[in-house]
Order: structure tokens, then sequence, then C-alpha cells
């Protein structure tokens, strides 16, 4: 009997391709499962990374030194990426703002994500009357648009990043509650979940342990998606002349400060922030939506 099954796993075209994939070198087999369009976001995403923590000491100049004798120069051997309309540095401010652009995102993830798990955990653990009140708060709060609470909230307390943080964090909140709690709703079916109970656990020590990490890469990939949302609307309140400080380097306010540039045919100032923006979201979203697909297909073979 042990020969038979011996063999039927030999002559498996799963097994074999499985064997063959692991016999091969690490980068093929990264390289083969993921794809190469996941890789190079990987990829970037570590670089942006990088660039945004060590920007004060790769940044060739001073992002906020003016020379406007010098305004809208084009690309030379002291400026790579030439200088904007007040004769500052492209380069170095692009170096710099990718700091406070990607700072700004990582506080709106971090509040959604914690605040939207806690309240849809509850909500989908407990259900009841606690469930009814936090869904109906939830929707009440997908009813105001995140960009109009930000201008609103940044109108009363003045032009900074912690403000529009928070807002932003207000109004993606209920997208994680709702994704959380559905998750622990069909988490609390699992047959884990009551074997638990008979061993006399409590509600809130099964939640806490056991059934909010198992959702978590779900949220996770969820949260790495809205990072890059949440790096467009900050951008926006930047153009707008309603996120950080105008000497603030940021790539919104990098794009609102070469408007006047673009208008003289000097592009350059505005253009290289924009792609710095679409390139950074579409990496975040490309790396979120992959993580959530593998997982979708972890949980359909369980």
């Amino acid at each position: 009997m042990t020969a038979d099954l011996t063999t039927d796993r030999a002559a498996d075209p799963a097994t074999d391709r499985t064997a063959a994939l692991v016999r091969r070198p690490v980068l093929t087999r990264i390289r083969t499962t993921h794809g190469p369009l996941y890789l190079a976001c990987v990829v970037f995403v570590a670089l942006i990374t990088a660039v945004a923590l060590f920007a004060p000491w790769l940044a060739p100049h001073d992002p906020n030194a003016v020379d406007l004798g010098n305004a809208l120069a084009g690309p030379s051997g002291i400026h790579p990426l030439g200088v904007d309309a007040s004769g500052r540095d492209t380069l170095s401010r692009l170096i710099v703002g990718a700091r406070t652009s990607l700072l700004g995102p990582l506080g709106v993830v971090l509040v959604s994500t914690v605040a939207g798990v806690a309240v849809g955990a509850a909500a989908g653990w407990y259900g009841g009357w606690l469930d009814s009140l936090l869904s109906r708060s939830s929707e009440l709060a997908l009813a105001f648009p995140g960009l109009l609470l930000a201008i609103l909230i940044v109108s009363v307390y003045g032009q900074g990043l912690p403000a529009p943080v928070i807002a932003l964090g207000v109004a993606y909140l209920p997208y994680v509650s709702r994704l959380t709690r559905s998750l622990v709703l069909a988490e609390r079916e699992r047959p884990y979940v009551e074997a638990y109970q008979v061993q006399g656990h409590s509600g809130p020590q099964i939640l806490v342990r056991h059934v909010i990490p198992n959702i978590a890469p779900v949220v996770l990939a969820q949260s790495t998606i809205n990072f890059g949302y949440a790096l467009i609307d900050l951008a926006g309140l930047s153009f707008l002349g309603l996120g950080v400080p105008a000497l603030t380097p940021d790539w919104g306010q990098m794009v609102f400060d070469g408007e006047t540039a673009i208008q003289q045919g000097y592009p350059l100032s505005a253009v290289l922030p924009c792609a710095a923006i679409v390139l950074t979201v579409v990496a975040f979203n490309v790396v979120g939506e992959h993580w959530a697909d593998r997982v979708a297909r972890r949980e359909s073979h369980e």
C-alpha cells in the first residue's frame, strides 16, 4: 500500500512540477512564482522607501535653496534634472519630497487600519446591537468624501500634515472596518474557533490571539492598496495648497509650483513629480493586489 502511494505521487504531474520548481535557482523560482511585474514593483517600492529614509544624505543640494538667476534652467552637470521657477534643484526636491509624500499615506494607513480593524472585529465577533451601531456608523462615515472632510479640517486647523492625515484616516476607516467585519464573520464559523471555546478560552482572547492574526494578510493587502489612494489624495491636497506648508518639499506641492513653468514651456519640474506619484501608486497597487490574489488562492485550496 505504501509503495502504491509512493508510485502515484511520483507519477503526479503537479508533484513533478513542484519538485522541478524547488530545484531551480532562487531568483528563477521567485520570478516564476510571482512574475516580472510584481518583482519590478517590489524593487521600486523598496528603492523609493530607501530614498525617503536617507533623503537628507542623498540630496545633492539644499532643496529650498533659491537661485532666481538660474530659474528654469535645463538639466546640467550640477543640476541633473534642472531647476524650477525659483531656481531650486529638482532632483533634490524629488528626493527630499519622497519622505513627506510617503510619510503622509503611511499615517493614513496606520490610522485607518488600526481603528478599522478594531471596529470591524468588534462588530463581526459580537454581533447584535453593537454590530448594528458600528455598521450604521461606518455607513454614515462613507457619506462624507475624504477629500472634503480633509479640506474642512485643514480650513479649521490650518496647513500641516497631521490634519489631513487624520481626516483621510477617518475617511478610509469604513472600508477597512467593513472588510474586517466580513472576514471575522467568516472566520467565526471555522472549527478551530469552536475548539478554542471548548477548551475554555474567552471570546476576546480567541479574537485577538487567533482570529485577527488569521485575517491579517487580507487586511494588509487592502492597506497596501489604500496607501496608493492616500498618496493621491494627499498630493491633491498639496496641489490645492491645503497640505504641507509651501516651503516643504512635497511631490504634490512640486506639481503646483511647476504649473507656471509648464505655461512658459518648461514642464520638467512638474512632469517629474507627477511621474513619481503615478509610478509609486501603481507599484503599491500591484503589490497589494498580488498579495490579495495569493491569499485568495491559498484560502481556496484549504
